[in-house]
Parts: C-alpha cells; sequence; structure tokens
C-alpha cells in the first residue's frame, strides 16, 4: 500500500519564529529612531521667538499684578437685565466713585465682533451700560483707572441669553 498524503515541504521551527520577531522589532526600533531623530533636528528648544522680551512682558505682568493687588479694590462685571454693570470697591468696601471704566467685549474664539466701549457712571461706585452684545459666549475685559491714574483690570466669561 502507498501513501497518498503529500508529505510536507515547509515546516515552522523556533529559528523561523525567531527571526521574525527579531525583525520584526529591528523595524519597530528603525522608525522610533527615525522618528527621534527627525524630532531632534527640527526643534529648536525655542518656545518664543523673542524670549527676553517675552521674560521683560511677563515680569511687568507681575508688577501689575502684585501693585493691583496692593490696591485692594473689589470689582463685579456682569449682567443687570439689559445692562453690562461694573461694581467697584475700595479695600474698605467703600464705593469707588470718578473712574474711568472701560470694557472690551469679545467672541472667546475670534477677535470678529470686538467691542470697545466706556461705561457711564450712576454712582454709589456703579457703572452702566447697554448692552450691545447679542447672544452667546462673550469674554469681558474691564479697565478701571482713577484719577491719580491707578489701574485696575479684571476679566469675566458672560454668557448671554
Amino acid at each position: 500500500m502507498t501513501d497518498l498524503a503529500p508529505a510536507p515541504t515547509f515546516r515552522i521551527t523556533g529559528w523561523h519564529v525567531f527571526i521574525g520577531m527579531t525583525l520584526f522589532f529591528a523595524i519597530v526600533i528603525g522608525v522610533d529612531a527615525w522618528f527621534i531623530t527627525k524630532a531632534y533636528s527640527t526643534f529648536s528648544g525655542q518656545v518664543a521667538k523673542n524670549p527676553y522680551e517675552a521674560g521683560l512682558a511677563y515680569n511687568r505682568q507681575l508688577a501689575d499684578q502684585a501693585r493691583q493687588a496692593s490696591l485692594g479694590w473689589t470689582v463685579n462685571a456682569g449682567i443687570d437685565g439689559s445692562d453690562l454693570v461694573v461694581t467697584a470697591s475700595d479695600k474698605d468696601g467703600r464705593p469707588l466713585d470718578g473712574l474711568v471704566v472701560n470694557l472690551v467685549l469679545q467672541r472667546p474664539a475670534t477677535d470678529a465682533g470686538k467691542l470697545t466701549m466706556a461705561l457711564r457712571p450712576v454712582g454709589k461706585g456703579v457703572y452702566r451700560l447697554r448692552n450691545p452684545a447679542g447672544a452667546g459666549a462673550w469674554d469681558m475685559n474691564v479697565t478701571l483707572t482713577s484719577p491719580d491714574g491707578a489701574r485696575f483690570r479684571a476679566e469675566r466669561r458672560l454668557v448671554l441669553p
């Protein structure tokens, strides 16, 4: 009797698995090394185009924040009916009158529709303006300036109906 089953011509052995795994990891390591080389060769390490000037601007910002904190003013900004309202008081809780209050409204994601305006004083540290902005999210930046030149800046996010 003859056996009609064909004889196996190829069989996977341990060496085949070893060579396959070695080639796989060699390719992965090679691609990773190429990515690392490209990353290091294209990144200059600088985050700012002018780091010295950016550092000076940051130091000025810190000094402004410290000066503003030393004023001790409390500023509340928001919506009252159809008006934008800013209320200011000093560190003893007395209303601050005679300030120049400027307001900038802008959308959080774009400069389109940016509005700049001055609020009118109504007394007892309250400043008002009819709301010219439409519905949606707005960033409100308020700058209060006293007659002696002291400045206070506040930022609020408003969501208008």
